[in-house]
Parts: structure tokens; sequence; C-alpha cells
């Protein structure tokens, strides 16, 4: 898998961007592992595909946003588009044994609708949405789901490298899962940022997901959390890539489609359920966010999908 390098600019660093080539999937796994030591020094850079960092032992040090962090067995590092990785050194993970998975969102294919796949309605999935928020977000794999986590990334693994007839939809397919599982572990999203040392983040966080059904502005959130608006949004928007109010419209927006999908209320009624007082300023909005209606989002969603197979088999990328 190709990725292309931004020369660094005076406010970001080098950016890295996925290029497979002619009809490769854009997903790719790596071994993090001792085999790094012979790849020597790497700048702070960023991504801007998503991806995972996931370690099944103790040992070593990923280095991300401000913070290195020593590696311990169960660690799962969640990284979101434009998150900056730290100053990489050869011998940081020559202790280390896990693996990373990267990949770009239309992977999953072009269904409607599309980019709100089943994985991300999960309410505020922080991980992937947070936009270059305070480098690679920092969770915890249960003991007792180590072993599985691990066998479902090398099954991927395996499917990229064989290539065997059927890979496409087997990679898109343990890709999910392994997604779902993401999204699962960052239940307690306001938790994940308290570990990671994001207090204030985690407050606003919590104030949304309280009030979300009810009328929120910028200024009850600022108030619930003893600081003024223009300081809130500066801050919000400094770590997160969002106003406040963005934020607000998404776990609004993350129910709706919740309840779209699952019931069979009324759009009026859905709206007003998610904080929007008014149906036609609920059907503009979300048309805005998604690029259809609400009604056209929930007849799609039920309209069977109809898939391409790509019986061809390439050769494996270079890189």
């Amino acid at each position: 898998m190709r990725t292309i390098r931004t020369a660094p600019s005076r406010d970001r660093p080098a950016t890295y961007s996925m290029r497979p080539a002619p009809g490769e999937l854009p997903v790719a796994t790596w071994r993090l592992d001792h085999s790094w030591e012979s790849t020597g020094t790497f700048e702070e850079h960023a991504h801007d595909f998503p991806g995972l960092a996931y370690f099944q032992t103790t040992g070593g040090l990923l280095r991300t946003g401000r913070r290195s962090w020593p590696i311990e067995a169960g660690d799962l590092f969640v990284v979101a588009p434009g998150d900056v990785m730290g100053h990489f050194h050869a011998g940081d993970l020559a202790h280390a044994q896990g693996w990373g998975v990267f990949f770009t969102a239309d992977v999953l294919g072009p269904d409607v609708p599309g980019a709100h796949l089943a994985w991300r309605t999960h309410p505020l999935l922080f991980p992937f949405v947070r936009g270059g928020a305070i480098g690679a977000l920092r969770m915890r794999v249960p003991e007792a789901e180590r072993t599985e986590w691990t066998a479902r990334i090398q099954a991927l693994h395996d499917e990229l490298t064989h290539r065997q007839d059927g890979y496409r939809e087997a990679v898109a397919a343990h890709l999910t899962l392994l997604l779902i599982a993401v999204s699962r572990l960052a239940a307690d999203i306001v938790g994940d940022l308290r570990e990671n040392h994001e207090q204030l983040l985690a407050e606003v966080f919590e104030v949304i997901e309280q009030r979300y059904p009810q009328p929120l502005s910028l200024r009850d959130v600022a108030a619930a959390v003893n600081i003024s608006p223009g300081h809130l949004t500066s801050t919000v928007r400094r770590k997160t890539g969002r106003t406040v109010q963005a934020w607000i419209t998404e776990r609004r927006m993350v129910q709706a489609r919740r309840l779209l999908a699952a019931t069979e209320l009324p759009i009026g009624e859905i709206g007003r359920q998610v904080g929007f007082r008014d149906a036609g300023y609920f059907a503009r909005t979300f048309g805005k966010v998604h690029g259809t209606s609400p009604a056209q989002w929930r007849r799609a969603g039920a309209e069977p999908t109809t898939r391409t197979t790509h019986p061809d088999r390439e050769a494996p990328p270079s890189g």
C-alpha cells in the first residue's frame, strides 16, 4: 500500500495520504514489533485516514500528540484522521507485539446511507469523528476479549495477503467487525476522555449526552462547565476540529438515524425527540448533514443493497 507525504507547514506536521494501486483495496495491516527497529526514525506526522494500533503484549512505547504511552497488553490506540503521531524512534517498538490497521471509509462499500453505516451510529463515536483532537485515543480491550481481537486482525491480514476468491467481501466483513468492537469499547466516551486527561472535553460531552433531546446551545453548555462561551468555543475547536454546536448537531443526528432505522415514528416526532421543535428545521439540518432527506434516508436503508462482485485478482501491492 503506497502512501503520499504532504510536506509540513508552519502549523501542521507532514501528512500522509493512502494511495492504493488500481483495483487494490484501501486497507493495510502492519505488524508493530521489533521489525520496526530497522526502519529508522520517523518525524512527527499525521494521516488523513483513520487507523487502529492494537497491542497484545506489554512492552514498548507509542508517541502520540504530546504524550508518550508505555504500551500495556490490551492497549488499543484509535487514530482519527488528522491525529498527530509523535516523533518515532526505531527502538520504541523493539519490545512490542501488535498490529496496525489503516483504511479509508470507502472500503466498506457504497451502501446508502453510505458514510453513516451501523458502526457510525453509536452515540458520539468519538474515536473516528473527532477531527484531529488530542493525538490517538487510548482505550483498553478487556483481557477476555484479547485473543479474539488478535485472531480477527490476523484474519484480516491473511485475506489481504492471500487474496483468495471473495477476499474483498471478507476484508469488508472483518473490518466492519473490528469497527463494531471499537464502537462497543467506546460506549463510555466520557470515561475514555478522562483517562486521556481531557477533563473539559469529558464534561462537555457529558452535558451534550444528557441534554441533547432538549433545547441546548453553546451558552447552555458553557454555563454547565463554568467557562465563558468564547473560551469554550476556541478550546473545543482546537482540540476536536469542531464547534460545540457541531457536536450537539452530531449527537442529535446519531439518534435521528437510529430512530429512522429502528422505528416507524413520523419524521416530525423523531425531530422532536432529538431536540428540534420545528420539523422543517430538523429536515433541513438532516439534509445538510447527510445530503438527503430523513424520509429518503429511511427508504434507502430499508431497500436491499446490490453489491458488485469482483472476481479479478491482482498482484500483491508493493510498498
